[in-house]
């Protein structure tokens, strides 16, 4: 028998047009790989006993049965190295067939066992047997033999090159081969074929495995007219794996941190990488080193990774990984993976680790001095004085910044504290004016802390905490008006020259004896006069509550007060006049302009609504009158609507022309208000929904517009 056969070494990158499966020629038609016989009939016994031979059976892959393995349908009986099947216990019930799988690296076939008199049991081959692929199913005795291909990948010229054969025993005379499935007459096509008189299996083009690791065929016998003698039977073609691909990192980038001071053996990060090679194989099989370390300070080997999990592990002490003493808290490691298990015929792929050092807080922060002096003038807010401070931890992070806090000399809460976040300083200010009457000189302690707590075994000193000595500087400050501001309630139209109040202000500066004088700031009405010696204010015109300087019934005023400091200071109050109404204007209609057809039949006119600028009770409800009419016969009539509104009508149709009504109205004030006002009415032609009002005047203004326009005005009071 001439055989090429696929040595197992070979698959780790032997030669790829080596062979995997023996070439059978026709003087080897001899050997059947599989049962030399497949079905046996036995009758039922009373009791299969334990350890008794019940049959043997004959298998042979034609290659000497190396690691030859059955497996038995049921639990109870098992196959032994000689092919007897025996019981493994005293067992009476066991169905009514047993099926026995035997399976070598070069072939597998089943075998079946009738048990005459025998009863079901439920169970699937597929559950029995638990097969990693597709397995032959059990079948009635064929004659067409059949056994897996194996192929290597990567297979170069020339090509077809006969990988297998088919063997048919009893195949009619005449009779062919034919070969189907995916590979042959489906996608991709034309990769296998094979001898229709001879059954040799051949490929055509080098096989990738990265890309179809099995194909699925089936071989049956055809007459001569292409009528299917027998099968189909499954042939599986399995391509084997060459270390063609190189193991590559695809989740990058990696980055990884560890805690300053971490305890050797803390695991920083997991780099694993990828190889398309069967991962059954020792061309998947990665193992995992560390080509090199950026720096190389304080120790070339920081770190370590586990050559199979791919974990980068410290192996330093803690003491060398002290993040503020390193040159550059930040490592590079280039980490390679090679396959064939780390041999040196393994393909390898790299990539980049970067590694962080994270900072904890074993710096405590620590003031550049422990006292700091300020000055600043009295009345003055803002920033007086910047403390600094040193901490050695990552700048970036909690464990540097600073927080700051006055704990003693601020019970006026008159200074702040805030952390200058650029810097880390602190920016200490005045948040509430200073006095220096009350006190000239203030001190203040003051701490310091991190954001982050400090890790367990550092705690806050001395240089800590610090003090700040601030002086306050005396400045001329303006009189102060008390109270401001200033209110005092008037009627409107009291008389010119009446005294509204005298205003008070008092200089702060106790100490320098000055004198105050007083004068007008701002006065938009020009209504009021001040004396500059006592503070007196008294009117000069008439106060006006309906004046536009007047807002919600108060007028305001500014007047300095001037004290003789050299340079003199300023200082501002205000008065608030809230002033009464009096029943000082008349109310006002409208609209003053109404139409009306000479031949309407609503003899409704306008309604009329009065205005008036007072308050209530100087207004509403107000009196509608007619003053006098100037035809005889009064055609005119005016009805009230409510308390702001009446109605004018006509109390029959008049020529076009044009009428002047006077209207007076009257307000409820005490004494009342009157106003007499002419209500300009137009007569006008109304024919085929045209308005004529040329011959009553020059306004052209349809009645009804204005009657609707008024009922409009009067809903929306």
């Amino acid at each position: 028998m001439e055989e090429v056969w696929f040595l197992s070494q070979c698959v780790q990158g032997c030669l790829s047009d080596i062979q995997v499966l023996p070439l059978t020629s026709a003087e080897d038609l001899d050997c059947t790989p599989g049962f030399q016989q497949k079905l046996f009939h036995i009758d039922q016994p009373a009791q299969f006993i334990e350890d008794q031979a019940i049959l043997n059976l004959t298998f042979n892959d034609c290659k000497g049965n190396n690691k030859l393995h059955y497996e038995v349908s049921s639990p109870y009986f098992k196959v032994n190295h000689d092919g007897s099947l025996v019981a493994l216990k005293n067992i009476s019930a066991v169905g009514k067939t047993l099926f026995v799988h035997a399976r070598t690296p070069h072939a597998e076939d089943m075998a079946e066992l009738v048990i005459v008199g025998g009863k079901d049991i439920q169970g699937s081959l597929q559950d029995i047997f638990k097969f990693a692929r597709t397995s032959p199913v059990p079948r009635q005795k064929r004659s067409i033999v059949v056994s897996p291909i194996l192929i290597p990948e990567n297979q170069r010229q020339p090509f077809p090159r006969d990988v297998g054969k088919v063997v048919d025993s009893d195949r009619p005379e005449g009779s062919k081969f034919r070969l189907t499935g995916k590979g042959v007459d489906q996608e991709p096509k034309g990769i296998f074929r094979i001898n229709e008189n001879t059954g040799s299996v051949s490929v055509t083009r080098t096989l990738d495995r990265e890309t179809i690791a099995t194909y699925q065929l089936f071989v049956e016998t055809t007459d001569v007219n292409g009528k299917t003698l027998e099968g189909p039977v499954p042939l599986e073609v399995i391509v084997i794996d060459q270390n063609d691909n190189r193991p590559i990192f695809r989740e990058g980038p990696y980055i990884g941190h560890v805690m300053e001071g971490s305890p050797t053996g803390t695991t920083v990060m997991r780099m694993t990488a990828f190889d398309a090679d069967d991962p059954a194989t020792d061309n998947a099989l990665l193992r995992y080193n560390i080509r090199q370390q950026t720096p190389d300070k304080p120790s070339p080997n920081m770190f370590y990774i586990d050559p199979e999990k791919g974990d980068i592990v410290t192996v330093v002490s803690p003491a060398l990984l002290d993040r503020e003493t390193l040159e550059n808290p930040k490592y590079e490691l280039i980490i390679e993976a090679q396959d064939m298990a780390g041999l040196d015929v393994g393909l390898t792929g790299t990539a980049t680790a970067t590694i962080m050092i994270d900072d904890k807080n074993d710096h405590p922060p620590k003031f550049t001095k422990k006292e700091f002096q300020a000055t600043v003038e009295e009345g003055a807010v803002g920033v007086i004085v910047n403390l600094t401070v040193e901490d050695k931890d990552d700048p970036t992070t909690g464990a540097w910044r600073a927080v700051y806090t006055i704990i003693n000399g601020n019970p006026g809460q008159s200074f702040e504290i805030h952390t200058n976040p650029q810097t880390n300083e602190g920016m200490l200010s005045v948040v509430k004016p200073l006095d220096y009457e009350i006190s000239a000189f203030h001190t203040l302690l003051i701490k310091v802390e991190n954001e982050d707590p400090l890790v367990p075994d550092v705690s806050y000193g001395p240089s800590s905490t610090a003090t700040v000595h601030i002086t306050v500087l005396d400045v001329n400050e303006g009189p102060v008006f008390y109270p401001d501001p200033m209110m005092v309630t008037r009627q409107e139209n009291i008389s010119v020259g009446s005294v509204l109040l005298t205003v008070n202000a008092t200089d702060p500066d106790s100490l320098q004896h000055q004198t105050i004088r007083y004068s007008v700031y701002k006065d938009p009405a020009g209504w009021l006069n001040i004396n500059p010696i006592n503070g007196t204010v008294d009117t000069m015109a008439v106060l006006d509550r309906e004046s536009p300087f007047v807002h919600n019934s108060v007028y305001a005023a500014l007047f300095l007060a001037i004290d003789s400091g050299n340079p003199p200071a300023t200082g501002t109050g205000t008065l608030l006049i809230t002033l009464e109404d009096v029943n000082d204007n008349a109310p006002f209609i409208y609209p003053t302009v109404a139409e009306v057809c000479d031949d309407a039949k609503n003899l409704s006119v306008v309604i009329l609504g009065a205005s008036d600028k007072d308050l209530h009770p100087n207004t509403d409800p107000f009196k509608f009158e007619i003053h006098k009419q100037a035809v005889p016969d009064k055609v005119w009539k005016i009805s009230k609507i409510n308390n702001t509104h009446a109605l004018v009508s006509l109390v029959q149709n008049l020529n076009k022309a044009n009428y002047h009504l006077p209207i007076m109205v009257t307000d409820s004030g005490k004494p009342p208000m009157t106003n007499v006002t002419d209500l300009r009415i137009q007569v006008c032609s109304c024919k085929n929904s045209k308005v004529d009002c040329n011959a009553a005047g020059a306004l052209h203004f349809s009645a009804t517009l204005v009657l609707l326009a008024s009922l409009f005005s009067l809903a929306c009071l």
